[in-house]
C-alpha cells in the first residue's frame, strides 16, 4: 500500500479506519527537509513491507494546523495513532530496522492496558 496525504479533511475518516480502529503511522515532514528526504524512501519501503498498516504524510507546510495539532517542533517527527490512541511521537529520521522494531512494538501493544493508563493519567491531572 503506498502512502497516504492526511489533510485536516481526511484526518478523522483515516485514523479511525473502517471499522474505527485504526492503526495509522504519519511522517510529518517537509520538502525543505533533508533528513525528510532521507527518511522517505525508508517510510515507503516499511508502507509496502505492511499491507495490513496505514502509512500517511502529514506536509507540514501545507497542513500547519494538523501540524500545530500535534505539536511538532522538529521534522521528521514520525506519531503512531492506534484505536484513537497516540501511542508514540518522536522527532528524527529513524533507521530501517529501528523502523521495523517499532512497528513490531506498536503491533504487540495491549490497547487496553494503554487505555487504562491514558484513564488514569486523566484521572490524576484532573486531580
Amino acid at each position: 500500500m503506498s502512502t497516504v496525504e492526511l489533510t485536516k479533511d481526511n484526518f478523522d475518516e483515516v485514523v479511525q479506519g473502517p471499522d474505527g480502529k485504526g492503526f495509522v503511522f504519519i511522517d510529518f515532514w517537509a520538502s525543505w527537509c533533508g533528513p525528510c528526504r532521507q527518511f522517505a524512501p525508508v517510510y515507503e519501503k516499511a508502507s509496502g513491507r505492511h499491507p495490513d498498516l496505514v502509512f500517511a504524510k502529514v506536509d507540514t507546510e501545507a497542513q500547519q494546523e494538523l501540524a500545530a495539532a500535534f505539536e511538532i517542533r522538529s521534522i521528521p517527527t514520525l506519531a503512531i495513532i492506534r484505536d484513537g490512541v497516540l501511542v508514540f511521537s518522536q522527532p528524527g529520521a529513524l533507521p530501517e530496522p529501528v523502523l521495523e522494531d517499532l512497528i513490531g512494538k506498536a503491533r504487540a501493544l495491549d490497547m487496553d492496558e494503554v487505555r487504562a493508563k491514558v484513564a488514569e493519567e486523566q484521572a490524576n491531572a484532573r486531580g
